[in-house]
């Protein structure tokens, strides 16, 4: 009996860990990703800012082949609206709406349905380095609450560099040829 109540009790603290270290994990955090483009800052963000553009880089938009995401408003302005539903649930469902544009950035509300429920943030901000050379930064703005904070900041945070890098890699590519 004594055996039982001992594994119980490791189990049950087993249990409780996650839960516990979720308690001192931020809610918020911020992916940053920095590529260098050698193009005119206004080629790069002409590109960036259209939406349909993603179907040739993005590699979430690319990960289901059968993938149509709509398009609402017009594109490349404040307001155009990308929204996909996806059989694939990676590429899940939901909605990316542009929110703000200047000549140096670009914001969107990203707004999850599947897999998850969520809503976050996201920027890209372009920077002249000469007249032929931007750098892009991309920046994805997570908050996420208790208990999903672990997962999302363990796990979700690395995913999102990842997908990042990649998505600049393949702008670069398409915009230096």
């Amino acid at each position: 009996m004594k055996i039982l109540k001992r594994i119980g009790i490791v189990i049950l603290c087993l249990i409780a860990l996650p839960f516990i270290v979720a308690l001192f994990v931020p809610n918020q955090y911020t992916v940053s990703v920095t590529e260098t483009i050698h193009q005119p800052r206004q080629v790069v963000y002409d590109y960036m800012r259209m939406l349909e553009n993603q179907k040739a880089y993005s590699i979430w938009v690319m990960a289901d082949p059968h993938l149509n995401p709509e398009i609402t408003g017009t594109d490349g302005t404040v307001g155009a609206t990308q929204k996909w539903n996806s059989k694939i649930n990676d590429v899940g469902e939901g909605e990316q709406e542009i929110t703000a544009l200047s000549i140096d950035r670009m914001d969107v509300d990203l707004r999850f349905k599947r897999p998850f429920e969520g809503h976050s943030k996201a920027a890209n901000i372009f920077k002249a380095v000469s007249e032929n050379e931007t750098m892009v930064t991309t920046e994805f703005y997570s908050d996420t609450k208790y208990p999903m904070n672990l997962p999302s900041y363990i796990f979700g945070k690395k995913m999102i560099a990842e997908a990042q890098a990649q998505n600049l890699m393949n702008i670069k590519k398409i915009l230096e040829k």
